[in-house]
């Protein structure tokens, strides 16, 4: 998909992912709205996977390691056809439903469950190594949130994949600064991220990631990058897209009420009307 159209796409999205919550009566609202732009690039311009191709030993892999933005995902695989976005609003954290409150491997197209921090990325590195000894071509792709970098089997991942000079790896950091306690830097500062990973043995690549074009140039060169894997440190807005929600940490989970509902929905429909 071209830019615009992807620029688009993400005001419906983001506007499936709030219906999603109010449905469900809770959500991580405040981080689907930072990660949305990497995942929907992802996903439309760059994951070779789809429906039919699911089960194919040479698909590429991705897993949310993020979990608990799993609106998101269930928005996007929607979107791609993995499942019905009519069937996730009606079910959603209803009692005996698959649609979860983090990704749950028992539905189409979700690779594993997730949620518990720190797990994602070694995952990933299983399988990219997995990969590199069964001489598949695919590639495997994680979403981390910048108050999960904290764990320490996060770096026990990127230590590992360095060593086994795993190209075939890229990593995602939603860099928006803020988790459920407030910002990440009192908490457990991260900065210099870029240094860090660097000394692991990483390509670094630094991009706004609310910046649809940027996103997508990064995922684009990083499968050129050779020798290395790569990390896309992507700068972002917790609650992007409605200013009673940007930079707030109290929207890490949070229900709006149903003047908040609309609120956010008229921001969301201005800003697509302004693309």
């Amino acid at each position: 998909m071209d830019i615009k159209e992807l620029e688009r796409k993400s005001w419906d999205l983001r506007q499936d992912v709030l219906d999603i919550i109010m449905a469900g009566g809770g959500g991580h609202i405040g981080g689907d709205m930072s990660l949305m732009n990497a995942l929907l690039v992802l996903y439309k311009n760059h994951l070779n996977i789809t429906p039919e191709t699911v089960e194919d030993p040479n698909r590429d892999r991705f897993v949310l390691s993020k979990g608990h933005s799993v609106e998101t995902y269930y928005a996007i695989l929607a979107d791609c056809g993995f499942l019905d976005l009519e069937d996730v609003k009606a079910r959603f954290s209803k009692f005996g439903s698959p649609y979860i409150g983090h990704p749950n491997n028992k539905l189409p197209g979700i690779e594993m469950n997730s949620g518990s921090l720190g797990h994602g990325l070694p995952v990933c590195v299983g399988m990219a190594l997995a990969g590199k000894r069964d001489g598949k071509d695919y590639r495997v792709y994680t979403i981390m949130g910048d108050g999960e970098i904290a764990e320490g089997s996060v770096w026990e991942g990127a230590m590992a994949a360095g060593h086994f000079k795993l190209d075939n790896l890229c990593a995602v950091v939603d860099r928006n600064g803020l988790q459920i306690s407030g910002s990440t830097e009192d908490v457990m500062h991260h900065e210099p991220l870029a240094d860090r990973f660097a000394s692991f043995g990483w390509h670094v690549l630094e991009v706004n990631g609310d910046k649809i074009e940027e996103l997508d140039q990064a995922f684009a060169k990083a499968k050129t990058l050779k020798g290395k894997p790569t990390v896309i440190i992507s700068h972002t807005t917790k609650g992007y897209g409605s200013s009673i929600m940007e930079n707030k940490a109290g929207w890490h989970h949070h229900l709006p009420n149903a003047e908040e509902y609309e609120i956010i929905k008229a921001d969301f429909a201005a800003r697509k009307a302004g693309v």
